[in-house]
C-alpha cells in the first residue's frame, strides 16, 4: 500500500518559516516525480514545487526564492522548506508523486495545515 503523510505545518508569523515533510512508503522517492501542492481558503489547488526523478526543480511564481524542495531517497522522505512566509501562502499543503512528467499525480497525501496569521 502507497502512503505518503504530511506533517510540520502549523502557525507562523509572517516573515516566519516553516519546513514541511513528506514521509512516503510503498514506494520509492527516487523512482518518482515528487511535487507539493496547496489549496488555500477558497481558492483550487495549486502546484508548488516539484522534484524530478533527476533532481532538477520546479517552482511556482508566488514562492520563488523562498521555498525549497528536496529529497532524501535514503529516508524515503520529501520536504519544502518555507522561507519568508506570507499571508498569503494560508494552504493546506499536500504532497504527491507521479510516475512520469506526462501521467497525473496519482498518489496523495491527506495534507498539513499551514497559518500565516499575525
Amino acid at each position: 500500500e502507497v502512503q505518503l503523510v504530511e506533517s510540520g505545518g502549523g502557525l507562523v508569523q509572517p516573515g516566519g518559516s516553516l519546513r514541511l515533510s513528506c514521509v512516503v512508503s510503498g514506494i520509492t522517492t527516487s523512482s518518482y516525480y515528487m511535487g507539493w501542492f496547496r489549496q488555500g481558503p477558497g481558492k483550487e489547488r495549486e502546484d508548488v514545487a516539484q522534484e524530478s526523478r533527476d533532481r532538477s526543480t520546479n517552482y511556482a511564481d508566488s514562492v520563488k526564492g523562498r521555498f525549497t524542495v528536496s529529497k532524501d531517497n535514503a529516508k524515503n522522505i520529501l520536504y519544502l522548506q518555507m522561507d519568508s512566509l506570507k499571508f498569503e501562502d494560508t494552504a493546506v499543503y499536500f504532497c504527491a508523486a507521479r510516475v512520469s512528467v506526462s501521467l497525473p499525480y496519482i498518489f496523495w497525501g491527506p495534507g498539513t495545515q499551514v497559518t500565516v496569521s499575525s
